[in-house]
């Protein structure tokens, strides 16, 4: 019916449109369109009728929007199979080595929690890819893949019933951790301003190389930046396509 209704309204002359809507006793006798079908019965009476102006409008207007909406359903679906004939997500582990690892479905972010020793709780948050920096080749040239993704990981201390945490700010890449920042800080972090230490590398060098010993015999080493590099890829691949779906569901008419 839209094809039909853009064809009538190219084919008749604006003046005659207006004049009908102005009352022109002759006019109004006479169809504007060919009254043979149901459909077309429909949009004599929507034309035919001065107070039904708006409501043509509205209909026009309400077909545009559905087939708006249509494609971008449609876009949304056809994006959903390709990620899926690429390669479905795998089920995210809820365990890794002594870590028990919560995914957060939906945000931005994971944690990994374990216990130490007698007395510490250690949890650690990992966002998902936030940067990255080129890599050169052999050879030195570079494509768009030569790229070394990047995961800001917080690693929490906590010992016993004390109110202080200790804080290491991080950096994972595909095969190695980087400590940036060392800290003690309260139990809320929007409490105050803590003075968040000096810029590590500036450190001694014994000293980095203690903190470093300090969280690998904790398990916040080198394998666990290799696992949060392929959990994040995967995770990256299941909040798209659960996004694209959320977005399709809400655009649906209900």
């Amino acid at each position: 019916m839209a094809l039909r209704l853009s064809r009538v309204l190219r084919r008749s002359p604006a003046r005659t449109i207006l004049s009908h809507f102005s009352g022109s006793k002759a006019l109004a006798q006479q169809p504007l369109l060919d009254t043979s079908s149901p459909d077309d019965k429909n949009l004599t009476f929507l034309f035919s009728h001065p107070n039904n102006l708006c409501l043509s409008r509205s209909y026009i207007s309400e077909m545009r929007r559905s087939a708006f909406e249509g494609n971008i359903q449609r876009l949304l679906r056809n994006e959903i199979q390709y990620e899926l004939e690429r390669s479905i997500p795998d089920q995210p582990v809820q365990k890794y080595d002594e870590f028990t690892v919560d995914e957060r479905p939906g945000e931005q972010w994971i944690r990994l929690s374990r216990k130490f020793g007698e007395n510490e709780e250690i949890k650690v948050e990992v966002t998902m890819f936030d940067g990255a920096l080129p890599v050169k080749r052999k050879g030195g040239v570079d494509t768009d893949d030569d790229v070394e993704l990047h995961i800001t990981m917080i690693v929490d201390i906590f010992k016993g019933d004390g109110n202080s945490v200790l804080e290491f700010v991080c950096s994972a890449w595909s095969s190695s951790i980087q400590i940036q920042k060392v800290f003690m800080r309260g139990h809320d972090r929007m409490t105050g301003h803590p003075y968040t230490g000096p810029i590590f590398k500036d450190l001694d060098d014994s000293l980095q190389d203690s903190l470093y010993d300090y969280l690998e015999t904790r398990g916040i080493n080198d394998d666990l930046a290799g696992f949060l590099h392929a959990y994040i890829k995967n995770k990256d691949k299941s909040e798209f396509i659960r996004w694209m779906g959320n977005v399709s569901d809400f655009i649906r008419p209900k």
